[in-house]
């Protein structure tokens, strides 16, 4: 994949918000689970809904390791 589309990917997921990235996803799964999905749509969906659940992990973990380092700081 030339850089440029890398780029652009990176950057509309940097833009994402977790909210809106479940939001995604869960109307993705509605779609899929409805059985109205063209197949060739479901290839496209499946794989953005990998990159979806990926970027959530990572803000989840994220703001994990930030509420243990404020509660550390804490106590």
């Amino acid at each position: 994949m030339p850089d440029f589309i890398l780029h652009q990917k990176k950057s509309k997921m940097e833009k994402l918000t977790f909210t809106a990235a479940k939001k995604e996803l869960e109307a993705i799964v509605k779609a899929i689970e409805s059985g109205e999905m063209d197949v060739d749509i479901l290839t496209e969906k499946v794989k953005r809904a990998s990159e979806l659940i990926a970027f959530c992990k990572e803000k989840l973990t994220k703001t994990e390791n930030e509420l243990q380092k404020i509660l550390d700081d804490i106590v």
